[in-house]
């Protein structure tokens, strides 16, 4: 577990990566019992923030340590039991828990001491032999004293030294307990039902506590929410619920008076018209009482939330009908530009033509088989959304679920898609940090105490996106960041306490799967996914209510739960189905997100109809109701329609990924919906039984009216005489203008291996980059890019202008990768407004129209979106609106993906900086940053032409088809000032610039420095300015040299030829990151984060060195028929074996998919292959540390443990283990391996080293340097010396010698073969160039012979030029990158061994 500062309160919550388990203890070998062995006493580092012995007192430490365990576990009676891992928490975490505590609760507290308490649920006792594997389980291999059935704080349970137990609560069995249980499953304890953690803090104090002094810490220890204090231990998780039982709705008797008391009770979110359209339904249509099962159903499939009623409703503006609805005006482009849509604004996602691509797949996809290069004919696809309420109430799980749900709806278009890329945002309101308030806060505002508070929110949601696409196996690539929060002139106040949490990603479809089959009588009714859960109850009608307004257990009801594990079981099942082409066995596909069953399987058997069987949903809680299990919104799951003939064939699959399929139903043709309870009383009414038009035929629109405000904005005040360097601090220290590496290092930015632009670029890896980019295959240079806009606060000025403001800044973010075509252009739109309050649908209705004129100027089309409408909270007695939002996120498809431009400067010493000025010397400063420094908004909102725009676009295209621009950025947010600075921090150089004074405004210096008026910056060389200057003026438009790139990182600005202001770039610098590193203290070790802060303005481009020329296999290597084979091995949450199997496939090797289910069903083994590959991810979502699950499963089964063990041992094979599969290497001994005494040279795991924890304690995603070092790893042959760039992604990567001895042998027979290194190429403990504080910078682990390697780091995800962030010149974008030679070597070593 890791601590996240949670506003003004302190909870413990997973950040990505960070294993639930937190670091904690010991645990039996694991090996057969014939291989223990008695270990002499050993010395030990300093481990987790604590002294670990100095010697072990007994012989057999981790027996001794099973022995302790056991009793409990064979014990008959009790219903749970406990067993209790210590610490609980890091040194680190420690210390920051007691600061927080001593500010928050009181200073009479001196020390926290934490353990884990894993509560354990039997359905029979264990035998010594599962009791030992469990043991093994649940604790550290090389601390086998620190697990214990006895807790140590017991005997403290009722003395001066109160303790606090938290957990989470037991209504629903948590993601983490799944997946503990599915570990358990596959070693063989299928006794085990459910393994739930809990935290106990004893708290030490100089004085007694008082009650409501421990009542405090109790409250900033847990997220109240999903989870709750537990007064005494666990003895069961039963709860006394009790289903609630169908009953029907008086309506024939009392009419609406029944619905509106029924719309209370269970917050249906029914307005007046939907009260008195039901009523009239079921009165005067049908002539009978709805069940409540059937109210529930329809308040969530027809929410505002999952309707759209307002884009589709008739407004009335001023009095007069608006002629067009909403939903007509964002249609209007596409109607007009169809050109290369495929699917626009009817399905999951939007998605444009592509074209055909080679790539690498599987033979078959229902059992293990080699993959091998076939040609497919792939379109691109958009989908973005947003998951703004359940990310106010509890942001963590909200977040999950919003990133898994817009996950699901990309995998879910067509007959089945494929990911590819992630986009993010988020909008919150006032942080408020410690210590220091952000320029333009104000500390009189109040916030409501249903939701969470804002710096909760920005923290909280985006660790839990973050960790689900980390887990999940998604590269987040791009994204945005803003707060607001102020009083307006008019008295009101806008902000964001009510958040949007925005998730976006790019994906592709096979362009024969773009139409969903209509159903047809007979088909199946198919649920693939996860169990059933009391979770996000109401969720689709809660989300269309003002925030706060609901009462506070229902909002608790309509808390979800995210699970990325299953999802990424659910995704795999879909994959492989899509990868079938032609055979694919779905019909139909749909996600199961607001509304639940009750909203997919509608959706599905449109318009014929189905009779349910809902005893036939697979639910993971007994005490469900049948509303609960129709309407819960429980994720990861789809719902499908299959013929019945390929129900084998889908069920084979979903046993390959470990996923449930359930047949709920068959097409039935009556045109009904029939929901049928087998266990119900006899003559009880079914629970559903609708005629389907009813409820999802055509329906009434709505009608609402609005009046447009009269704004009446005020001048930007500035204090007289402000200095121009002093304002650029304020407004760099802005969370939408500083730097966001507290977003960026904490995503995973290169799994998959098909990205080609993320959002950090330059030596120094800054986050500063305009556009993502993604590659269609490994084996082609065709791709896609999408960049997003968006410019909320000028929309407090001018809705209109806000609108083609947000369209410009995404095309100038998204010029900077080679397009096909300008017209080729779609994009999604996300509108986020109080709409329904006075004046805000108008000012919506205002920006759809600019939008809809701007983009049919440009002849590009908006091709899909979503809208959330209730963005407003209730603040004691004022309803806070939140600013209105639309976010543009443009995607197109890219000829070539090595075009693409970044911003960091690239010709030191002479580089010119071009401006091309898309305001045409205009220079307003409403709704800028600088006015928000100052708490204004300011008066006039910047506007831009669009017909110029568009010709800048295609003039800087042109360019950079030829190769003509070094760098290049746009200019939003911060102005003019801040986009050349992002460029000088990004290149770790400075500049000169002399930039002219506004031409039509008063704004002065202040204006031209400020201003965000979109514009481009270029960087070129001297000898190309002339030729692109007179690109620009033959278009019309107006660009300009503006200064010079200099060596030395210093900054001189002037305007119009006097001086403004000057720094040192790393000055500059650090005040730009400022804010970033406040933020990441709240969600990292403080020292490792003082230490990157610390170390920031001394940091230079590293230096490569490649002693070897990289290079492609030869031809006859690719086409050999007898290549090697090698087994490219994955667990469930693996993520990284396709990017693996292109790099071995690449290298003329043969890979074959062999998954653990796989080998555990014996549909293969590990005969007949030289190589072995196990791949990174986050195998069972590595709750019980990382890799754990994967190595109990083979170590505690023998016949697999033999099989393994024998292929190690053979002298003619090789093996690689990458992050997650490192982390596996190490659990099974085979490195630093050959130095023990065990069979195989294996050593006893308390000698055996591991990987932990970073030191950092989060997730790191770095582009690290590393060095290659003499050694006899034979994968590494000819690339000692070499210095070279490698990718780093993941949260336990520290390596760990419990015996010194052990260390002393691994560095004195070179078994460390790689090491983190810093600029100069010197191994480093130094953080972050060492991204997880491994000793001498060890990155690597061999054995003995050289034969078997373990690696941290990802060769996979860089075995390319174009996968490389930063790079020199010598390796080429299109061609082979350093990291290749590994495969080539491992080719070579299995020819020269062939038997």
């Amino acid at each position: 577990m890791a601590l996240a500062i949670r506003g003004a309160f302190l909870v413990e919550r997973s950040c990505p990566q960070e294993r639930r388990t937190p670091c904690l203890a010991p645990g039996p070998s694991g090996l057969p019992a014939s291989t223990r062995s008695s270990c002499a006493a050993s010395k030990s580092y300093s481990l987790r923030g604590r002294q670990l012995p100095i010697s072990y007192a007994v012989a057999a430490p981790e027996e001794a340590a099973a022995a302790s365990t056991s009793a409990p576990l064979q014990q008959q009676g009790a219903s749970v039991f406990q067993l209790h891992r210590y610490p609980g928490l890091s040194a680190s975490a420690a210390t920051a828990l007691l600061t927080k505590g001593r500010q928050t609760v009181s200073q009479k507290l001196t020390e926290i001491v934490s353990e884990q308490c894993f509560n354990i649920a039997i359905s029979q006792p264990l035998n010594a032999e599962e009791t030992d594997k469990l043991s093994w389980l649940l604790r550290e291999t090389f601390e086998p004293d620190m697990l214990t059935a006895q807790s140590r704080f017991e005997s403290a349970l009722n003395g001066s030294q109160p303790v606090v137990e938290v957990g989470p609560r037991m209504s629903f069995t948590t993601a983490w307990s799944a997946n503990a249980v599915s570990i358990c499953a596959a070693c063989g304890l299928s006794k085990v039902t459910r393994i739930e953690p809990s935290r106990r803090y004893q708290l030490h104090s100089s004085q007694p506590l008082s009650e409501a002094d421990i009542a405090r810490f109790a409250v900033m220890v847990h997220d109240r929410m999903t989870e709750e204090v537990y007064p005494a231990p666990l003895t069961s998780f039963a709860t006394n619920v009790v289903p609630d039982p169908v009953y029907t709705v008086p309506v024939m008797a009392e009419g609406q008076a029944a619905l509106e008391h029924i719309n209370e009770e269970l917050g249906l979110a029914f307005d007046d018209w939907d009260l008195k359209f039901y009523t009239k339904l079921f009165k005067e249509t049908l002539g009978r009482d709805p069940t409540n099962v059937e109210l529930f159903d329809m308040a969530q499939s027809n929410s505002e939330h999952s309707r759209h009623w307002f884009f589709r409703a008739q407004l009335i503006l001023d009095g007069q009908a608006a002629p067009h609805t909403l939903m007509k005006l964002v249609k209007e482009p596409l109607d007009a530009n169809p050109r290369n849509s495929v699917i626009g604004f009817h399905d999951n996602s939007s998605a444009m033509r592509g074209t055909k691509v080679k790539a690498l797949l599987p033979s078959q996809c229902a059992a293990p088989g080699d993959l091998a290069l076939q040609e497919r004919d792939w379109d691109i696809l958009l989908t973005a959304e947003t998951h703004n309420f359940p990310c106010a109430v509890a942001p963590y799980p909200g977040a999950e679920t919003g990133a898994g749900g817009r996950m699901r709806d990309t995998h879910a278009t067509g007959i089945g898609s494929m990911m590819g890329v992630a986009t993010a945002g988020y909008c919150v309101g006032n942080l408020y940090l410690d210590g220091s308030h952000l320029p333009g806060e104000d500390p009189s505002f109040a916030y409501p105490g249903s939701l969470a508070p804002p710096l909760q929110v920005l923290i909280d949601a985006s660790n839990g996106a973050s960790d689900y696409g980390n887990k999940f196996g998604e590269p987040l690539v791009a994204g945005y960041t803003r707060t607001f929060g102020m009083r307006m002139p008019d008295g009101s106040r806008r902000e964001w306490i009510k958040p949007i949490m925005f998730s976006g990603g790019l994906g592709q479809i096979d362009h024969h799967h773009l139409a969903k089959a209509p159903p047809q009588v007979g088909w199946l009714v198919v649920k693939i996914g996860g169990p059933a859960y009391r979770i996000g109850m109401g969720g689709g009608a809660a989300s269309s209510l003002a925030g706060g307004s609901n009462k506070a257990d229902l909002d608790f009801n309509a808390v979800q739960r995210g699970d990325a594990e299953m999802a990424q079981k659910l995704w795999r099942v879909v994959r492989a189905c899509v990868e079938l082409g032609p055979d694919n066995p779905i019909q139909q596909i749909h996600d199961q997100g607001a509304g639940g069953n009750c909203n997919v399987v509608k959706e599905i058997i449109y318009p014929l109809g189905a009779e349910i069987d809902i005893r036939a949903v697979r639910v993971g809680d007994d005490t469900l109701s049948v509303m609960e299990i129709w309407g819960a919104e429980y994720q990861e799951n789809d719902c499908l329609l299959i013929k019945p003939e390929a129900r084998q064939l889908l069920q084979s699959i979903c046993d390959r990924e470990r996923t449930f399929l359930q047949v709920i139903g068959a097409v039935s043709g009556d045109g009904r919906v029939v929901v049928r309870d087998s266990r119900a009383p006899p003559d009880s009414p079914f629970p559903v039984d609708l005629d389907l038009e009813h409820v999802l035929g055509d329906m009434p629109n709505k009608t609402f009216e609005f009046k447009r405000l009269t704004v009446s904005p005020q001048e930007l005040q500035l204090p007289r005489d402000e200095v121009p360097l002093v304002a650029l601090e304020k407004v760099l220290r802005l969370p939408a203008v500083g730097s966001k590496r507290f977003l960026t290092t904490k995503v995973d930015r290169c799994v998959t291996g098909l990205v080609a632009q993320q959002q950090c670029c330059g030596p120094l890896q800054l986050p500063v980059a305009d556009v993502a980019v993604m590659a269609q295959s490994h084996f082609v240079l065709t791709g896609a890019a999408t960049a997003i806009g968006e410019a909320p606060i000028k929309g407090l000025l001018n809705p209109a202008a806000m609108a083609r403001l947000a369209l410009g800044e995404s095309l100038t973010n998204l010029v900077w990768a080679a397009a096909t075509h300008i017209a080729d252009i779609k994009a999604s739109v996300n509108w986020m407004y109080a709409a329904k309050m006075e004046g805000e649908g108008a000012a919506m209705y205002d920006a759809a129209e600019a939008l809809k004129d701007a983009m049919l100027q440009l002849g590009l089309a908006c091709d899909g979106g979503k809208d959330s409408v209730s963005m407003v909270a209730s603040v004691a007695d004022e309803a806070v609106k939140a600013p209105g939002n639309l976010v543009v996120s443009s995607y197109v498809t890219c000829p070539d993906i090595t075009l693409t431009v970044t911003p960091d400067l690239k010709l030191p010493g002479r580089g010119v900086l071009l401006h091309v000025d898309l305001a045409q010397g205009r220079r307003r400063l409403g709704g800028s940053a600088l006015a928000q420094a100052y708490d204004q908004v300011g008066k006039e909102s910047p506007d831009v032409d669009i017909p110029l725009l568009g010709r800048a676009f295609e003039v800087t295209q042109a360019l950079l088809r030829q190769r003509l621009i070094s760098s290049g950025h746009d200019i939003s947010d911060g102005g003019i000032v801040t986009a050349l600075l992002e460029m000088a921090f990004a290149g770790n150089c400075g500049i000169e610039v002399d930039l002219p004074l506004p031409a039509a405004d008063n704004t002065a210096h202040m204006g031209t420095l400020f201003a965000e008026e979109l514009g481009l910056i270029l960087e070129v060389a001297p000898t190309q300015r002339s030729a692109v200057l007179a690109a620009y003026k033959d278009a019309g438009v107006l660009a300009s040299v503006i200064g010079k790139v200099t060596a030395e990182a210093e900054v001189q600005v002037n305007v119009g030829g006097q001086f403004e202001l000057s720094g040192s770039t790393a000055y500059l610098r650090d005040v730009w990151e400022s804010t970033g590193f406040q933020l990441e203290r709240l969600q990292a070790n403080e020292a490792t984060v003082a230490e990157e802060q610390d170390a920031l303005a001394e940091r230079t481009a590293p230096r490569w060195h490649i002693p070897f020329t990289p290079s492609f296999a030869p031809r006859g290597c690719l086409d050999s028929p007898n290549k090697p084979r090698v087994a490219v091995i994955r667990e469930e949450g693996s993520n990284g074996d396709r990017e693996m199997s292109a790099a071995v496939y690449m290298a003329g090797l043969q890979p074959c998919d062999i998954t653990m289910s796989d080998l555990l069903a014996e549909r293969a083994s590990l005969d007949g292959f030289q190589g072995l590959v196990f791949v990174g991810g986050f195998s069972y979502a590595d709750v019980l540390d990382s890799a754990k699950g994967w190595a109990g499963t083979i170590r505690h089964n023998a016949r697999l443990w033999n099989s393994f063990l024998a292929f190690y041992q053979r002298p003619d094979t090789f093996s690689l283990g990458v992050c997650n599969g490192c982390q596996l290497m190490a659990l099974l001994g085979w490195v630093p391996g050959g130095l023990g005494d065990l069979p195989g040279g294996l050593l006893p795991d308390i000698r055996q080293p591991r990987f932990v924890h970073n030191t950092s304690e989060r997730f790191e995603s770095r582009w690290s340097h590393v060095i290659v070092q003499p050694s006899s790893a034979v994968l590494l042959k000819d690339m000692e010396g070499s210095q070279i760039g490698i990718w780093c992604a993941h949260g336990e990567g520290r390596a760990v010698f419990p015996d010194p001895a052990v260390f002393t042998q691994v560095v004195d027979q070179q078994l460390a073969p790689i090491r983190y290194c810093d600029a100069d190429g010197i191994a480093t403990e130094s953080y972050p160039q060492n991204p997880n504080g491994s000793p001498q910078g060890i990155a690597a682990l061999c054995s003995a012979d050289g034969r078997h390697l373990a690696m941290m780091p990802h060769p996979e995800r860089c075995f390319l030029g174009w996968q490389h962030p930063h790079k020199p010149p010598s390796v080429q974008a299109n061609g082979a990158g350093p990291w290749l030679q590994l495969f080539h070597n491992a080719r070579e070593w299995c020819a020269a061994h062939a038997k």
